[in-house]
């Protein structure tokens, strides 16, 4: 059965809704129920961990047989499992719902196989309505389900001859106005930001995602990694959300702790020894390095050891994208893959 015009439009309310949802450890999901006529009955949305399913809530706002011959939307396919709260698939089929449709498959081993359980029941069920869009919705969710840790961006800036700081250690400000406007916005779609504590001693950042010296709507959660101490007064403690500090040089243990927390994307901007740290621990999904035409000299460089003994080991990177920002310039990479040509060991030109 083809997807009609009120199913279509109802994925497009469905979308909007699931948006309502905090982003964190469980998807953001919309539902939307019609009646057999089209007529909008109920809708719902995913509003946590722990809080009843986009679908489980569009049906407790109607009466019990009120959804039942109705056709279900919603952005992800329901849910085949009990977790926190009991399966989806199982709730539509007790209601008596009819058709459910659908965007999104559910790529999780336990909470996946709804469709195929709602077909034994004899529902009839469409997906893959306006996949494009649900997918750009939980884009973060989806990764850090594939990966088992959030997606990571490491980001630097340097001089032209790979420095992060002049020999005085002074590095403000390597880049220009608009290279630093594009690091606050690409903070803003971080989940969270990392930073080491020698950082937070040396520049006593505020980690917070601005457009000017206005803080923008969303604010990544401010993450401190380290064994000293950080002062009581550090501009870190006045940030919007409470920081996160970890008192180890495990990485994977940070990641996964994040990971449980609901972290989906984290921006790492500690300076070059945690840069070097995150990529030597191949802790890096994505880099962006920020080069300035400028040069320094010395030693102040802007990536210390990866691990790289010779050329044979060198970390190969895909260039996604270059991006021209006043006089600087953005490099947007990302490890390449084993098959990929530029990741092949090339002779000295």
């Amino acid at each position: 059965m083809a997807v009609n015009a009120a199913e279509r439009s109802a994925m497009d309310r469905a979308l909007q809704l699931a948006t309502r949802g905090p982003r964190g450890a469980n998807p953001q999901v919309g539902a939307v129920i019609l009646s057999p006529d089209g007529t909008v009955l109920a809708e719902g949305w995913h509003q946590g961990a722990g809080t009843p399913h986009a679908e489980v809530d569009a049906l407790s706002k109607l009466a019990p047989g009120d959804a039942r011959g109705a056709t279900a939307v919603v952005t992800l396919e329901p849910c085949n499992h009990t977790g926190r709260t009991g399966p989806c698939a199982v709730a539509l089929i007790e209601a008596g719902v009819a058709r459910v449709v659908y965007a999104l498959d559910d790529p999780g081993a336990e909470s996946g196989g709804g469709a195929e359980r709602l077909r034994a029941a004899g529902v009839d069920v469409d997906s893959g309505e306006q996949a494009d869009a649900a997918h750009a919705l939980i884009d973060g969710w989806l990764t850090a389900q594939r990966l088992g840790r959030p997606h990571i961006t490491v980001k630097w800036a340097q001089s032209l001859d790979g420095r992060a700081a002049a020999a005085d250690g002074s590095s403000q400000w390597i880049t220009g106005p608009a290279a630093r406007a594009d690091v606050h916005h690409r903070r803003a779609e971080a989940d969270a930001i990392v930073v080491g504590t020698g950082t937070v001693l040396a520049d006593d950042p505020a980690l917070t995602a601005r457009d000017g010296d206005a803080l923008l709507s969303h604010q990544p959660v401010p993450v401190v990694i380290g064994s000293r101490p950080t002062p009581t007064d550090a501009a870190v403690h006045r940030h919007p959300h409470s920081p996160l500090f970890y008192d180890t040089h495990d990485l994977h243990a940070v990641t996964a702790d994040l990971h449980a927390r609901g972290i989906q994307r984290v921006f790492v901007e500690g300076g070059p020894t945690l840069a070097s740290a995150f990529i030597q621990a191949g802790l890096a999904d994505r880099v962006l390095a920020y080069i300035a035409p400028v040069l320094l000299g010395g030693d102040k460089l802007a990536l210390g050891d990866i691990g790289v003994a010779s050329i044979d080991h060198a970390r190969r990177l895909t260039i996604d994208e270059w991006v021209p920002l006043g006089p600087d310039l953005l490099a947007v990479a990302r490890p390449a893959a084993p098959t990929d040509p530029q990741n092949q060991n090339e002779g000295a030109a």
